[in-house]
């Protein structure tokens, strides 16, 4: 279209006519609209001047007499929120149209009007005119200065009334009440801070009589509730008042009501609902404890004390089921103390997971508490909690080499769940090791269950810990190879006729004490020994064989005058036994004389063949051993074991602890010599900190401990304290 004179007056007098019906959602003809969008058009293009400031004065008029009216039908109404509503509804519709009518005029005119960044940037923000609003915009902002400025305390009342008679249980018209709460909003949606008006004018206003009315009903219904009663009308309150916002406030105002609910029926009661916290937890009220954890979960510090006061719990009820644990058969400890320890974690991880949602707070309560438990230990011993469990991993494994099962396999998998709270976790790594050398050399266990042990506590502890436990299990590997390749070697005219199984074990590696009984082996074993060492140096140049007989193990084919057994015995009562087939009675003193063991030695080994029946002595007096060729068995194949003696346990368990003593100093003096190796300097307290965060994995060490062993090694010149603190170290390259 061509550029053209216009009869401004004409035009707009056509042109105000549909601007109204528009404005009013009235019937509006097609042609009509095309006519008018051109004469929008035409005035924003008239030659030679335009009249597009004229046009835009005119409307801004129209739009405020039209809404002049309008408030006054409002103001005068018995329903006021009904009749806003309604012509909230149907202006703002027609706010919308009334803009595409003037796309024209707001992409040419009006877009001219606003200011880039450019123009921001450069100070001209300050002398250019008052920026002009497109007219979807324009009539929003004549709706909010002439409809509701003016009615605004009115408007307010009305709604806050409406709010207050639906908490009263009264029926309310909940859509208008919302329509003019987001009017409110809607009035400025085309301004940045578009929300200020609203919160201004609405939001500051509702907070405070919702904290009023709130901090009230809270007030009465403390007068005569339990802190029980109390928390289910609380709830109760909460979830009506959230479904109240949701349904009439605006979205941006949800959690500012909730909070200020929530700062009046419950923050600022929070010592009366802490004070039934004990009874609750103790009495295993679950439903009282879900509702406080749903009241205080969104406070700061709300479920400190709930949290302190179940760890408490979870300690006091661990170590009241602990003590009566020792009441009966000894061997029975191990399994009654792991069995206690998950008893009491899966009680409670169900409640923390039932009740409190898995929160990560309790838990780790949970997991204090069990620690305590745990590591508990009267004073001036030792805690327990290492050796049982480690004596509970032997229990099932040794029973797994009889049979797997389903069950042995669960017990050893929920093992690891006391094992994480074992504080002196390297004590249970040599407990660990010396029963897993006994298993290995007597050949009672399962290799691949032993394998999955050691696996599952280095996925806890790391590779560090279990690398001699790994030195172990790869040893007996291999020395099943190489016992194959030893019988692969021997000549037809070299067979032996004792079968010899030998395994070889790094001194490093496994806690065995090289110590022995002064024994003479007999000769069939001396052979087997001669032969194998020929071939192993043959094998390994300038490896040294030491042989442990006292751990050896041998079995013997034993034929009565009833059937023939398969006896397993040591190598020292072998070495007795075999004496008898060259004699048919023997004395102590010429068992002696043959096998040099001394007089408690050749008792200790010579009593279990007695109560096996296996020899007889036929004179008390002067003893005289002979075999019992009448001996019955109800198995064929046994075992003749030597009875470790309640001292000899005692002993093992203090070298035990000693051992562990000695490996300690020696840990903490590394770790305090890499720590200083990388800081070259350091103060005294940062490395206490520091040796006890990388102890930590292992043990707890005391200060005391730490503190020697830096006297060590500044002793041994690794270090020096600095000439300027006393409390500085420097490391001596």
């Amino acid at each position: 279209m061509s550029h053209r004179r216009v009869n401004f007056p004409e035009t707009w007098s056509r042109l105000s006519e549909t601007i109204y019906r528009v404005i009013s959602s009235l019937p509006l003809e097609r042609h009509v609209w095309n006519e008018r969008f051109l004469d929008v058009y035409s005035i924003c293009m008239a030659y030679p001047e335009t009249s597009s400031q004229e046009l835009y004065e005119a409307t801004h008029k129209l739009l405020k007499e039209h809404v002049t009216k309008l408030r006054s039908e409002v103001a005068e109404s018995s329903n006021l929120l009904s009749i806003y509503s309604k012509h909230w509804l149907t202006y703002s519709q027609g706010a919308k149209y009334l803009d595409f009518l003037y796309h024209h005029f707001n992409a040419h005119y009006i877009k001219r009007s606003y200011l880039n960044d450019a123009d921001i940037e450069y100070g001209f923000a300050s002398d250019a005119p008052v920026q002009m609003l497109r007219i979807g915009e324009l009539a929003l902002q004549t709706w909010k200065e002439m409809m509701i400025e003016p009615l605004a305390e009115c408007l307010v009342d009305q709604l806050l009334t409406e709010i207050l008679n639906h908490r009263n249980g009264a029926i309310v018209d909940d859509y208008n009440t919302r329509t003019v709460v987001h009017s409110l909003v809607f009035a400025e949606e085309y301004k940045k801070n578009y929300l200020e008006f609203y919160e201004n004018l609405f939001e500051k206003r509702f907070l405070r009589e919702t904290g009023n009315y709130y901090r009230a009903k809270a007030n009465d219904l403390l007068v005569d509730s339990t802190c029980s009663d109390y928390m289910k009308q609380v709830l109760l309150l909460l979830t009506e008042e959230e479904s109240r916002n949701r349904k009439f406030l605006y979205k941006s105002s949800y959690k500012k009501a909730t909070a200020e609910c929530q700062r009046c029926v419950i923050f600022d009661h929070v010592q009366f609902l802490q004070a039934g916290c004990r009874q609750m937890i103790r009495h295993d009220a679950q439903e009282d404890l879900l509702h406080m954890y749903m009241l205080l979960k969104t406070s700061t510090d709300g479920l400190r004390h709930m949290v302190y006061e179940l760890e408490a719990h979870i300690k006091e009820t661990g170590l009241e089921l602990i003590k009566g644990i020792g009441d009966g058969n000894v061997s029975q400890i191990p399994i009654q103390f792991v069995d206690t320890i998950l008893v009491l974690h899966k009680h409670f991880h169900d409640l923390i997971m039932k009740l409190f949602h898995g929160d990560k707070h309790f838990l780790a309560a949970l997991d204090r508490g069990c620690t305590s438990v745990v590591n508990h230990h009267e004073p001036n011993k030792s805690c327990r909690a290492p050796e049982l469990v480690c004596r509970f991993c032997d229990t099932i494994l040794k029973k797994c080499s009889k049979g797997m099962t389903d069950d042995a396999d669960e017990k050893l998998k929920s093992c690891i769940t006391v094992f994480r709270y074992i504080d002196d976790k390297d004590v249970f790594q040599k407990f660990y090791s010396r029963q897993l050398a006994k298993r290995l050399i007597h050949n009672n266990c399962v290799m691949d269950m032993e394998e999955l042990m050691i696996n599952r506590f280095k996925d806890v502890c790391g590779y560090d810990f279990t690398s001699k436990l790994h030195s172990m299990y790869l040893d007996i590997r291999m020395s099943a190879e190489n016992t194959k390749k030893f019988h692969e070697s021997l000549q037809a005219g070299d067979s032996l006729n004792t079968t010899m199984n030998a395994n070889i074990l790094q001194a490093g590696a496994w806690p065995l004490n090289a110590a022995q009984v002064e024994c003479m082996l007999p000769e069939v074993l001396l052979q087997c020994v001669q032969s194998f060492e020929l071939f192993y140096n043959k094998q390994y140049n300038g490896r040294n064989l030491t042989w442990l007989h006292h751990l050896s193990q041998a079995e013997v084919r034993m034929q009565t005058n009833i059937k023939p057994y398969i006896i397993s015995m040591s190598t020292y009562q072998l070495a007795i036994v075999l004496l008898f087939n060259e004699a048919s009675e023997l004395t102590e003193k010429e068992m002696t004389v043959s096998t040099h063991l001394q007089d408690r030695d050749l008792e200790r080994n010579l009593s279990p063949l007695l109560d096996a029946k296996i020899l007889l002595k036929k004179d008390e007096v002067q003893p005289i051993y002979v075999v019992n060729e009448a001996m019955t068995n109800k198995r064929t194949r046994f075992k003749v074991v030597v009875a470790q003696t309640q001292r000899e346990q005692v002993t093992e368990v203090q070298q035990t602890h000693h051992s562990v003593e000695e490996d300690r100093k020696l840990y903490l003096q590394a770790a305090i010599v890499r720590i200083m190796k990388a800081r070259k300097t350091i103060h005294h307290n940062q490395l206490i900190e520091e040796v006890i965060t990388r102890s930590r994995t292992r043990f707890t060490p005391s200060i005391s401990a730490i503190k020697r062993s830096i006297e060590s090694l500044i002793e041994k010149s690794y270090l020096e304290r600095a000439a300027d603190s006393s409390d500085t170290y420097r490391y001596l390259a």
